[in-house]
């Protein structure tokens, strides 16, 4: 559907090749009112309980629905399936489910097809891919009403709605029946979901083809979507997605570099929308000694002599670009509960000279500080923090290398980004990077693990405020991390296609449509 030969993969683009390529129409999504999407990465099933990837999520907030969403304006989670809810105490969720809602099939929904969907989650032989995130603190589910649904939870979880927006689809009583475990996401067993879209074809691999369902449930806040039809197209190379776009393969293209942006946005044929996403940049140090009992960054000042030793505004203006914004804690300032008043590192090496010299290094040190992704800036790190007299030795590599060695604990320091799945609340980043058990916490502090969880086993948003607040001041007193910046969002797109940049940087589709000419 509308391929063209592939380019090898590069920022600049051959004159000639542009000029051919431009020679070709790139309305004919508009024409026919289709979208055509290119994807980096390829999607093994279209079952969202099988699936934990980024792409998967994109195309489920399309074919599915669950009992709740993410506003896209307020980040909040909101009802969608469910027609209402309410907390009948700390460990007792009570959900009235829609009667109005209808699978692609044509059956109705009803408060059974959601006791099936939880316990089958809860079930472990299913091995649903967030079943065991679901089962630490859902214990049952049960109908008590005609249209009422009863979660008891193990535990007070103010995570509740999210969990059950992102990662629970609603599914027919049934769906799973006489199959067993991952058998269920077989390519053979189509999905009968309930999104404003139902799939149409589906190549692993290769490509996937959606069409618009007539009978979705008008109360919905998706109801009525513009497109009919839209397709995701496999193609990893970045050089053949520019193509692509280019001569009207794909009318869309996510997570642009913003080098590549720069380099073909000005070109006929292509616009450019950029915004912010709730991804963060930041630089972890081990304050516990796990790599090296003996480290430097055991020492307190020697940690705040990192922070003020990188020039995170000049890295964010000119590096990250965009809509990118320097960040002082150790989450997203979107996300709830990321309200913190502790210490600030403005760019001061002089500064960071002189507590280097009071911990005992006035002449510097050497370590090695890891990365496995966007090189350009671990190296503007590296520069700041040898402008200092440290001797650092920049260990790129990829990110299952990476990956391990963080998760044996073996790393001095290491830059990485965090995208908390999309979640605008500080569990998604604080929580998950200073709780006792995350192989990313290498604070060896376990008040602050302890205050961190005491943040996430509460309701009370208050509560979970104030706690969120006093972990937050604690890591920056510790200067346990140097948070670095938020990241920027680019997309480029073919004339006339109108789509909102999504806050938390998952994009939903169901809110694009061609403008009219």
């Amino acid at each position: 559907m509308r391929t063209r030969t592939p380019v090898k993969s590069g920022i600049c683009l051959l004159g000639a090749l542009i000029a051919s390529l431009l020679a070709v129409p790139a309305d004919a999504g508009q024409e026919d009112n289709s979208l055509v999407v290119a994807f980096a990465k390829p999607l093994t099933t279209v079952d969202r309980l099988y699936s934990i990837q980024r792409e998967g999520l994109i195309l489920s907030r399309l074919t599915d629905d669950g009992l709740f969403y993410v506003n896209p304006d307020t980040l909040e989670f909101e009802p969608l399936a469910a027609e209402s809810y309410e907390w009948v105490n700390q460990t007792r969720l009570e959900v009235t489910v829609r009667d109005d809602v209808t699978f692609h099939d044509g059956s109705p929904m009803t408060a059974d097809d959601v006791v099936y969907t939880y316990e089958w989650v809860l079930n472990d032989d299913a091995d649903t891919s967030r079943g065991p995130v679901i089962q630490s603190w859902l214990e049952s589910v049960e109908k008590v009403g005609p249209r009422t649904v009863r979660f008891n939870l193990r535990l007070p979880y103010p995570m509740a709605l999210r969990d059950m927006a992102i990662s629970i689809p609603v599914r027919k009583e049934g769906t799973y029946d006489g199959v067993e475990g991952r058998q269920n996401s077989a390519e053979d067993r189509p999905l009968n979901g309930i999104g404003p879209y139902r799939i149409k074809s589906f190549s692993a691999g290769r490509e996937i083809v959606i069409e618009r369902f007539d009978n979705y449930y008008q109360a919905s806040p998706k109801a009525n979507p513009a497109i009919d039809t839209m397709v995701f197209r496999v193609i990893p190379d970045q050089g053949t997605q520019q193509a692509e776009l280019l001569s009207g393969g794909i009318d869309l293209m996510m997570d642009v570099p913003p080098d590549v942006a720069d380099n073909i946005s000005h070109l006929p044929g292509v616009r450019r929308k950029e915004g912010n996403d709730i991804r963060i940049g930041y630089i972890t140090l081990d304050a516990g000694g796990y790599a090296d009992p003996d480290s430097p960054f055991t020492n307190r000042k020697v940690r705040q002599a990192i922070n003020y030793a990188i020039n995170r505004e000049e890295i964010t203006r000119y590096l990250v670009r965009g809509s990118a914004e320097v960040i002082d804690f150790a989450c997203h300032p979107r996300q709830f509960g990321c309200e913190a008043d502790g210490p600030r590192y403005d760019y001061d090496p002089e500064k960071a000279k002189k507590l280097l010299a009071e911990a005992g290094y006035p002449d510097g040190f050497s370590f090695k500080l890891w990365a496995y992704r966007e090189k350009i800036i671990a190296e503007a790190v590296v520069s700041n923090l040898k402008a200092i007299g440290l001797d650092v030795d920049l260990r790129f590599v990829k990110l299952n290398v990476f990956a391990k060695v963080r998760n044996d604990k073996d790393m001095g320091a290491f830059f990485a980004s965090y995208g908390s799945g999309g979640t605008a609340d500080a569990s998604a980043s604080t929580g998950v990077h200073f709780a006792e058990s995350s192989a990313r916490n290498y604070s060896g502090d376990p008040a602050l693990a302890d205050t961190v969880l005491a943040a996430e086993r509460t309701i009370d948003t208050q509560e979970r405020k104030r706690l969120y607040r006093q972990a937050l001041n604690r890591i920056a007193e510790q200067a346990y991390w140097v948070p670095l910046f938020s990241y920027s969002q680019n997309y480029l797109l073919a004339p006339g296609l109108e789509f909102p940049v999504p806050k938390d940087g998952v994009p939903r589709f169901w809110q694009a449509s061609w403008s009219e000419q």
